[in-house]
């Protein structure tokens, strides 16, 4: 925590931007692994804002993309962080362009706030510990120092970069960077930690705004020229942020650790042991994972008998499994994973062959979201498409129409005001409307409970694409 009398406030800065693959097919390119909830309750988005509850924060800045903007909202408003302003990429360009734009607004109204900055895909098991950590790193961020925080290595690890550390800072707990290493080989890995002195890269900042933009400028001006042309064409839009996309286009693409880190003479680093991992894979997500007397992981509906070691994961219905060991199993609506536990990065063939394949398995789950809520499509075919939309209350979808299909909605739980052509309508629970091809029409939940309802679409083409709108309260053409 910080120290006594202090009342700095943080900004945090959460970097919500990234699409691994490593977790498919949980993970996807639109719902990536950081708006995943890996143990059944709350997201990692969530997560990682929970766990700076204790310090003296303001509300976060959430860094994302244009795709994923409206499901980091839902998440961050289903914890009562409404105010959380979203700054959407034009594209990704790695760490160092996206907080300069950070960084950029938060001095925008004069101030320099310390700002500090959170992937939000690593899960941290021990709270109290990080938040012990950011607190006595506080008052090197207040001298301008660049504090980043380095992880207590528990084995000799081959997937991450790591940090020296060079001579103790006074009156600290942090030391000076030596220089920030590569991933290493087995061997390398073993003598830094028969060695000491070496953390692995956390990828977690704290640091003053203005300081980062000045050293941005020193070591990258070309970056920090292309982020405030982008930031001058800036324009808000709800809880959103837009930059100018051309600008930013003309970024290059940079992690903080190259552009700043590892030139500054102000870096430090903060030894950080509180249960830390960047869930990049399955078995990294099993060994981070809460498990039985088996050592099993099971989540959801599962049933397992004479097995050990085990991840299992059941999104939508019941997986039973005898006698498997060191398994990864992972069901999602419309997919079923299978792989040994020391075989899973051979995904990446998977992946290959579904991108050679145009699979649309690797961008959207079943489940979609949306700014009014979700849909689930149930089922497909030769002119046919059946969903069941959610309408959060008081949400409305665009008013639009489409050249190819023509809707039947019917009505299961909650009560729905239908526009149609010139016409209002309310139905209620069992009630049914038909939009005919060419209408034009609006979906709106007028109650206080979710809508749902049956749609079900017939037409020559089916595809998301077949929509006109007319009048759109989200922003979108």
């Amino acid at each position: 925590m910080p120290p006594c009398g202090t009342t700095t406030s943080l900004l945090p800065v959460i970097l919500a931007g990234g699409s691994g693959t490593r977790l498919w097919p949980l993970s996807r390119k639109h719902y990536a692994k950081q708006y995943l909830s890996l143990d059944g309750t709350t997201t990692m988005l969530q997560e990682t804002v929970a766990r700076i509850g204790t310090l003296p924060c303001t509300s976060p800045f959430v860094i994302c993309n244009e795709e994923t903007r409206f499901l980091a909202a839902e998440q961050m408003r289903q914890i009562g962080q409404d105010k959380a302003l979203i700054l959407l990429e034009p594209a990704g360009r790695n760490t160092a362009p996206a907080i300069a734009l950070a960084a950029l607004e938060a001095v925008s109204k004069g101030s320099n706030p310390v700002l500090l900055v959170m992937p939000a895909d690593h899960k941290i098991n021990d709270a109290d510990a990080f938040a012990a950590a950011v607190g006595s790193a506080l008052p090197l961020a207040l001298k301008d120092q660049l504090v980043t925080f380095g992880i207590t290595p528990s084995r000799p690890e081959t997937g991450y970069g790591y940090i020296r550390r060079g001579a103790a800072v006074p009156d600290s707990h942090a030391f000076k960077v030596d220089a920030f290493v590569e991933k290493p080989d087995l061997a390398t890995a073993e003598a830094y930690i028969a060695k000491g002195g070496h953390y692995w890269n956390s990828g977690i900042f704290l640091f003053r705004a203005g300081r980062y933009l000045a050293e941005l400028e020193s070591f990258r001006p070309d970056i920090l020229t292309a982020c405030r042309a982008a930031y001058a064409g800036k324009e808000s839009d709800l809880h959103f942020l837009r930059f100018d996309e051309a600008a930013f286009l003309a970024c290059p693409e940079e992690s903080i650790d190259y552009a700043v880190m590892e030139k500054t003479s102000a870096s430090v680093v903060v030894p950080l042991d509180a249960g830390w991992s960047d869930i990049g894979s399955w078995a990294a997500l099993w060994d981070a994972s809460d498990k039985n007397s088996d050592g099993n992981c099971e989540i959801g509906d599962v049933l397992s008998l004479n097995g050990s070691g085990n991840y299992i994961n059941a999104g939508s219905r019941l997986v039973a499994a005898v006698g498997l060991t060191d398994m990864v199993v992972v069901e999602t609506k419309d997919t079923v994973f299978v792989a040994p536990k020391d075989r899973v990065a051979e995904i990446k063939g998977l992946i290959a062959q579904m991108t050679a394949q145009d699979r649309p398995e690797l961008d959207h789950h079943r489940e979609v979201y949306r700014p009014w809520g979700k849909y689930d499509c149930i089922d497909i075919g030769e002119r046919y498409q059946v969903k069941r939309i959610t309408v959060n209350p008081g949400a409305k979808l665009s008013v639009q129409k489409h050249h190819h299909r023509a809707e039947h909605w019917i009505v299961v739980r909650g009560c729905a005001r239908v526009t149609r052509g010139d016409e209002t309508i309310l139905l209620a629970e069992n009630q049914s409307t038909y939009i005919p091809l060419g209408e034009i029409h609006a979906l709106e939940n007028p109650g206080k409970i979710p809508l749902e309802l049956i749609e079900v679409q017939s037409g020559s083409y089916l595809g998301e694409d077949d929509i006109v709108r007319f009048e759109d309260k989200y922003g979108r053409s």
